[in-house]
């Protein structure tokens, strides 16, 4: 090893070390003062995949996923699960008293041939009769008739149902000829309200320009106010807490039945245009008298509906309220899928009515009840009920008017088929 004293190098390159070093630091410190003085720079871009997750990634909770897990809404716990009522079909000529059928023509002034006694719809909100909405359903087309409303003269992607040849006769004040149909009037090829493809989420079988008419069966021995109201298939909601002396009861007096069960049923055809959007269609019937939604109302009893009924098969599902809109409305394909959402969150699986049930064939008129009401007639009874007793008659009584021809009436009775003045 040598003995040389190197001190003096050292001593220099720790000099020259310590230069650089306070340079280097000025520079940094420099630099990173400039730096804050600029502009900020743009973040570099993510990698493709990473831009692909973010796209992808939801925007909002998924409710319906939610529900799997819920202690709240197991299905087990559903206390109306199997509560319907097996009551068949059965032939219309076979039944001992023929009971009264739907869906039927709610076209104003229109009477059924069949004579129920003193039989009558429930005429007061289904709320006021202590019945709730226990299940909401719909039909492609309408099961209903109503004259310039949803007939034969309505449209919509695939055209319309014609009315069946018994059904042949004048409905209308003025005389026109219908033939039955099953669309409403909205529909218009021209335009993308009624053309334009909706990505449905929920709702399944649905399209855009069509015409649905949807049902709110109503019990007042459904779980009402429970997270069991809502059930697929409805007659588990009919029947969830029939007892015994009710059905006692039903069996001694069919007014029983339709004084207690009923269905709201209203015409819409889907648009796809977000002005017409309803965000709550479980409740029930829509009613909004600034835009005539669920104003012009059709009373009468009928039977519940679906293809597995005709004219030779009856429902005995009856004799139960019918409330029908005659208006057609256009609504939103939203807020159908959201109709949908809301079922899917229901305790009871009701994914077998998110999508379109098929439409019974028009009622005839010797199934259909003899009972119908609306709003004027009802107004009219009311206020003849209320006036005093008429007073005596004269002493001389009036002539009786001249009786029309009989050819008059039989001209007047087929002009006007089963038009009640």
């Amino acid at each position: 090893m040598s003995g040389k004293d190197n001190t003096g190098t050292l001593k220099a390159a720790v000099g020259v070390l310590g230069l650089s070093t306070v340079a280097l630091l000025a520079s940094t410190i420099g630099l990173a003062v400039k730096e804050n003085n600029a502009a900020p720079a743009a973040p570099a871009a993510p990698a493709a995949d990473t831009m692909s997750a973010v796209a992808a990634a939801p925007s909002t909770t998924d409710f319906v996923a939610l529900k799997e897990n819920s202690i709240f809404l197991d299905y087990r716990d559903n206390v109306c699960a199997g509560a319907q009522l097996a009551v068949a079909n059965k032939l219309c000529a076979d039944l001992e008293v023929p009971t009264p059928q739907a869906g039927g023509n709610v076209t104003k002034g229109y009477v059924g041939d069949l004579d129920v006694g003193s039989l009558k719809p429930h005429t007061d909100t289904y709320f006021q009769g202590d019945m709730c909405p226990v299940n909401v359903h719909w039909h492609l087309g309408t099961e209903h008739y109503s004259y310039g409303q949803y007939d034969e003269n309505g449209n919509g992607p695939h055209g319309t149902a014609e009315r069946p040849e018994w059904a042949n006769r004048d409905l209308a004040a003025a005389g026109e000829k219908v033939r039955g149909g099953f669309h409403c009037h909205h529909y218009d090829e021209k335009e993308e309200k009624f053309t334009k493809p909706y990505d449905w989420k929920y709702c399944t079988n649905m399209e855009v320009g069509e015409t649905y008419e949807v049902h709110w069966p109503h019990s007042s021995v459904g779980d009402c106010g429970t997270v069991n109201q809502y059930q697929t298939p409805f007659y588990d909601g009919v029947f969830c807490n029939l007892s015994m002396e009710q059905f006692a009861a039903i069996a001694v007096d069919a007014q029983n039945i339709a004084s207690n069960v009923g269905v709201h049923g209203q015409v819409f055809t889907v648009v796809n245009d977000e002005q017409y959007f309803y965000p709550d269609m479980m409740r029930g019937m829509i009613i909004d008298k600034q835009r005539n939604m669920g104003t012009d109302i059709h009373y009468y009893t009928g039977s519940t509906t679906g293809t597995s009924r005709s004219n030779e098969m009856c429902s005995q599902y009856a004799p139960i309220t019918w409330q029908v809109d005659r208006q057609c409305h256009m609504i939103s394909a939203s807020s159908f899928d959201k109709l949908c959402h809301d079922m899917l969150l229901q305790r009871d699986d009701m994914k077998d009515d998110l999508y379109p049930h098929g439409s019974r064939e028009l009622v005839m008129d010797s199934l259909v009840a003899n009972n119908a009401a609306d709003a004027e007639s009802l107004a009219a009874a009311a206020a003849a009920a209320a006036a005093p007793a008429a007073e005596a008659a004269p002493e001389e009584a009036p002539a009786a008017e001249e009786a029309p021809a009989a050819e008059d009436v039989a001209s007047e009775v087929a002009r006007n088929g089963n038009l009640r003045a």
